[in-house]
């Protein structure tokens, strides 16, 4: 089977960006961190090119490729998690430094990344006809998802 790596384009913060979401994640690591080489265009030798790093089993490269790219809401990564509290865990650690809330459980870290930190059960809520809608006008009420208000709401 072929590895999908997600790659990450930063200006220049691919290195502190792997360490927070390293710091935030079980089970993941910084791999290799290359830098960019003598007699590149752009004046960069030596500083930080590509960052491998792992979150929970899932590989990243961050690449510093300068400001040409930002990153927007079209692309995001959905955290499914346990309870409010693991919920409250990913959301401060992403939001803190700079990031913004967004609505239905969506925000966007301090480098631009968005992130949705979703219930476990979200998916077996929206596909199922009795709950979907219910659970929907509940969560597009809120910024940060509260947990017990969406179970609330599959409930009736």
């Amino acid at each position: 089977m072929p590895k999908i790596v997600n790659c990450l384009w930063f200006d220049t913060q691919a290195e502190e960006a792997a360490n927070l979401y390293v710091s935030l994640f079980p089970n993941s690591k910084i791999g290799g961190v290359s830098r960019y080489p003598e007699g590149l265009p752009g004046d960069r030798a030596g500083q930080v090119m590509t960052v491998d790093f792992e979150l929970d089993g899932v590989s990243f490269l961050g690449l510093n490729g300068g400001p040409q790219f930002k990153f927007d809401e079209a692309i995001s990564f959905q955290i499914l998690v346990e309870d409010q509290k693991e919920l409250d865990h990913y959301w401060d650690g992403l939001i803190a430094g700079g990031g913004e809330e967004s609505q239905c459980g969506w925000l966007k870290d301090r480098f631009g990344v968005s992130w949705q930190v979703v219930p476990k059960r979200m998916p077996e809520w929206m596909t199922n006809p009795e709950t979907g809608g219910k659970v929907a006008a509940a969560f597009m009420q809120m910024k940060r998802l509260d947990i017990p208000t969406l179970e609330r709401a599959a409930a009736g």
